[in-house]
């Protein structure tokens, strides 16, 4: 869209740019543990510990460093018997996340960690190690498109110009989207696809 001021000697008009960047993620971030039952707190608090740490040295030993303790939760369990619930023990939750580069060896590593007794998995998403590089791409690109934008608009007018912004503003912050993994019960093979990365300005030129 664009402002004109017809009887003005200074006429603007403001414009928006979008821009897109395709990346290949480099880095994973996953999340998942043990989750342990059981009637008496102590004793599933102790079961749950003795195999997140199993997991734990599973991880380690594959090169996983960058692991940290995401969620811990104890909570009590009922069963619901003719409507009315009933109290049957405690669900301790403890959720490690780790973040790695070993891109091509995902499947493995949550193999690994269910082999040694993790039996949740959270969450796997998929990231790149500096997205302020493709973002910054992206804004660039977002300055081309709402340039393009006023260079059409000013030749349908008659009065082509090679516009220059005078002032541009951020529309947009960079985030890091979410991205999905494909999962099956053997080999599991994990797809981390690519990463789109938007930026948008608003930019206003004069002619």
């Amino acid at each position: 869209m664009f402002e004109s001021f017809m009887n003005s000697p200074i006429r603007s008009m403001t414009l928006t740019g979008k821009g897109q960047v395709t990346a290949v993620p480099d880095m994973a971030v996953i999340r998942l543990g043990v989750e342990s039952t059981g009637s008496d707190l102590s004793s599933v608090q102790q079961r749950n510990a003795m195999v997140s740490q199993a997991v734990l040295s599973a991880l380690h030993r594959l090169g996983i460093s960058d692991v940290k303790t995401f969620q811990y939760t104890v909570d009590k369990f009922y069963e619901y018997d003719n409507g009315t619930p009933v109290f049957r023990g405690y669900t301790v939750r403890n959720i490690l996340e780790l973040r790695t580069d070993q891109m091509k060896q995902l499947g493995g590593i949550v193999d690994t960690a269910v082999n040694a007794g993790a039996n949740v998995v959270d969450l796997i998403s998929f990231e790149v190690a500096d997205p302020g590089r493709y973002y910054r791409q992206a804004l660039n690109q977002a300055v081309s498109d709402a340039i393009e934008k006023a260079k059409s608009i000013s030749r349908g007018l008659g009065v082509p110009i090679e516009p220059i912004p005078v002032s541009i503003t951020e529309t947009s912050t960079m985030s890091r989207p979410p991205q999905p993994f494909q999962r099956e019960i053997a080999a599991t093979p994990i797809v981390p696809g690519t990463l789109t990365i938007e930026a948008g300005i608003s930019a206003e030129f004069l002619y």
